[in-house]
C-alpha cells in the first residue's frame, strides 16, 4: 500500500520497493457498518493484498504497484472480510495500469480495475462510488483528512478483517520532499506518518486519502522501508487530481 547523502538517498530509493506493499491503519478505529461502502478489498488467491475504492459502477481505483501481487478479484459491499458472499460481493477484474508506471520511485502509481459486472446498489448493500476531485486540489498544511484500509496495525504485523480508518494531517509538499531528501516522484501528496502516531502500513496500498467531505484526493502509495512506527517520514499518496484526464478517458470508454 521502501553520501551520508548518497547512502541515505540510495536507501530512500530502495525503500520504495518495500513500501510498495502499501500499508494496516496505524492508531485507527473500526469503521461503522455501511459508512464506507465504496471501499474495495483487492485480493489474490491467498486473500487481501491491497485496498481500493469504487469510482463508477464499472471501475475500482487502486495502486499500480499492487499488480506485483497478482490480484485476481475485488470484494465490495462489506467492512468485514470474514463476511463475504462470493456470489454477490466478489468481482473478477481486468487491470488498467497507468502506462507510465515502472516502480513507486518513478511515480504514476495508479491503476483502474474493470469489474466483471456492474456494481449495482441494493437495499442491503447501498454501494455508491466515491466522489473524485473536479480539479487540482489545494490542500492546506495540517488539514485533517482520512485514510482507511485492512492493512497492518503495526510494523511486521498482519492484515485485519475489519476495516479501519484514521485521520491524518496534510504535510506541505516542499517540507515532505526535504524529509525524503528530494527523492519523491512527481504528482504526490504527503499526509501522516510524521509528527503524529497515525498513518498507514503494509496492506493499505491503493486505498483512498479522503478530504473535503470525503472526496478521494489521493491513493495510498508508500511509506518508509516497511516502517509503521511513527513519527518517521511522511506517508506518500498518488495525487488523484493529476490523473483525472487519464481516468476519465477510461471511464468513458469503459475500457483500457
Amino acid at each position: 500500500m521502501h553520501s551520508l547523502l548518497k547512502i541515505l538517498i540510495f536507501h530512500v530509493l530502495t525503500c520504495f520497493g518495500g513500501n510498495a506493499l502499501g500499508s494496516e491503519i496505524i492508531k485507527g478505529t473500526k469503521t461503522t457498518d455501511k459508512s464506507m461502502l465504496y471501499m474495495a478489498s483487492i485480493q489474490n488467491h491467498s486473500g487481501h493484498v491491497c485496498g481500493g475504492f469504487l469510482v463508477s459502477e464499472d471501475f475500482v481505483v487502486t495502486a499500480a504497484h499492487c499488480d506485483n501481487l497478482n490480484p485476481t478479484s475485488v470484494v465490495l459491499g462489506t467492512h468485514n472480510l470474514k463476511n463475504v458472499d462470493n456470489k454477490t460481493m466478489r468481482y473478477s477484474v481486468r487491470k488498467c495500469k497507468h502506462p507510465s508506471f515502472v516502480k513507486t520511485s518513478s511515480g504514476n502509481d495508479i491503476m483502474l480495475l474493470k469489474l466483471s459486472r456492474k456494481a449495482r446498489p441494493s437495499k442491503k448493500v447501498p454501494l455508491k462510488p466515491i466522489k473524485l476531485p473536479s480539479h487540482k486540489q489545494h490542500l492546506k498544511e495540517k488539514k485533517l483528512c482520512l485514510v482507511a484500509g485492512w492493512g497492518y496495525t503495526r510494523t511486521n504485523g498482519t492484515v485485519v478483517d475489519e476495516l479501519q480508518v484514521v485521520d491524518v494531517p496534510i504535510i506541505d509538499l516542499k517540507k515532505c520532499q526535504g524529509m525524503w531528501h528530494n527523492a519523491l516522484p512527481a504528482n504526490v501528496i504527503c499526509a501522516g506518518g510524521y509528527d503524529t502516531n497515525k498513518g498507514f502500513c503494509q496492506g493499505d496500498s491503493g486505498g483512498p486519502l479522503l478530504c473535503n467531505g470525503k472526496t478521494a484526493v489521493g491513493v495510498v502509495s508508500f511509506n518508509s522501508n516497511y516502517n509503521c512506527n511513527y513519527p518517521d517520514v511522511p506517508n506518500v499518496y498518488t495525487d488523484l487530481s493529476k490523473f483525472l484526464p487519464w481516468m476519465k478517458k477510461i471511464l468513458k470508454k469503459k475500457n483500457c
